[in-house]
């Protein structure tokens, strides 16, 4: 009975060193950040600088030469259209200035045809892009087109009425030219040295003064820069961003301007992508060849004024039910993109491919399903079989 009791303890015993030496040389699982593929909405944006400019300013010049009268505005005054804004004595003028105030008037006509051409050609677009909403608005309610391509029309429609505006403002700055250079000749028609020739020069626009180039009575040539006048309320934004980028761009696209000094991002929609780019230096020294696109903001804060520093995020792409995982669990299978998924506790490759990037998720279009777990900054140490376990953080 006693022998048969120390053979029991003694294969306990055994057993137990047994169970400790295997556990001893058993390889224990690698530790691991991990992700989650998920379903949800994910976009790609394009970062740039960028400042505010108030969309319609007019740069009041001197329409003769004479004395200057000290101006009685300041920086950010309020004016209606018809104000005086400058009051000019011209000086007695020979025939040349006489032949140069017809050769303004003659190009502020050309102007003014030029600006009612523009007006009847955007008149034309906007109505085409009205009724192209109209059709959209209808195909959408039978569910014959997506939400988008409706919201895009919608786009399209709105972008054209402000362009429609602008060549109207632009009709309306024209004929104040043409008005201002008719009033310049008549001055020169005055009696040489009659000290009641002066010439007013008046507001085209209910806005403010943006810039007061000349605060001092003093004798000023034809065509100085008097002031700058324009409508803060009406303000765009302006983003220079690479060319290889500004092909990604679109007219109707949505954006977000950040870092503008308030709480919230403002919405805006780009109305339009230069043609023509311009060569900049980096600040490492690199030329960069760069586009400016302009953005048409939602709604304009009273505090944001003209020429401040904004930061422009351009939605150039997104979906709401994109399968996406973190950038940081790719890594290059020869051309193609891999991820490590964790399978019962094993390391396990997959090759995957990919849709849209934004820098920190990817789309993944085919080799992962929703709730697979994929390991992060996959390193030389991970590999097939191997076992491991994600890190509690």
């Amino acid at each position: 009975m006693k022998l048969r009791r120390k053979h029991v303890v003694l294969f306990v015993i055994l057993a137990v060193v047994l169970v400790l030496l295997v556990r001893a040389f058993m390889p224990t699982p690698m530790l691991v950040d991990t992700g989650t593929a998920e379903v949800g909405p994910m976009r790609v944006t394009i970062s740039e600088e960028g400042r505010t400019r108030v969309k319609q300013r007019y740069l009041i010049t001197a329409p003769a030469s004479g004395r200057l009268a000290r101006p009685q505005w300041n920086e950010g005054d309020r004016v209606d259209r018809g104000d005086v804004l400058a009051r000019i004595t011209p000086s007695p003028l020979g025939s040349r200035e006489s032949a140069e105030a017809r050769a303004r008037i003659e190009t502020a006509e050309a102007l003014v045809r030029e600006a009612e051409a523009n007006v009847a050609r955007a008149r034309v677009e906007q109505e085409e892009a009205v009724r192209g909403r109209e059709r959209a608005e209808q195909l959408a309610a039978s569910g014959s087109i997506s939400r988008e391509r409706l919201e895009r029309a919608v786009h399209v429609a709105t972008v054209a009425e402000r362009s429609l505006e602008s060549s109207l403002f632009r009709h309306r700055a024209a004929v104040s030219e043409h008005e201002v250079a008719q009033a310049a000749l008549l001055a020169l028609q005055e009696e040489r040295g009659d000290a009641k020739a002066i010439l007013s020069v008046a507001s085209p626009v209910d806005g403010r003064v943006l810039r007061l180039f000349e605060e001092s009575e003093r004798v000023v040539a034809a065509g100085t820069p008097l002031l700058e006048v324009g409508d803060p309320g009406d303000m765009e934004v302006m983003i220079d961003v690479l060319s290889t980028d500004a092909v990604k761009v679109d007219v109707g696209q949505a954006v977000w301007i950040e870092e503008w000094g308030g709480p919230d991002p403002l919405a805006g929609t780009v109305s339009r992508v230069e043609p023509a780019a311009f060569t900049r230096v980096s600040a490492l020294g690199v030329d960069e060849q760069r586009v400016n696109v302009i953005v048409d903001l939602d709604e304009t804060p009273p505090e944001l004024g003209d020429g401040y520093r904004v930061t422009g995020r351009i939605v150039v792409w997104e979906k709401a039910d994109a399968l996406r995982i973190p950038s940081s669990a790719l890594f290059r299978v020869g051309e193609d993109w891999g991820v490590f998924v964790i399978e019962d506790g094993v390391a396990a490759s997959r090759i995957v491919s990919l849709g849209q990037r934004n820098g920190i998720e990817a789309e993944i279009l085919e080799g992962l399903a929703e709730g697979d777990q994929v390991v992060l900054h996959p390193g030389a140490r991970i590999s097939d079989g191997l076992g491991v376990e994600p890190r509690v953080n």
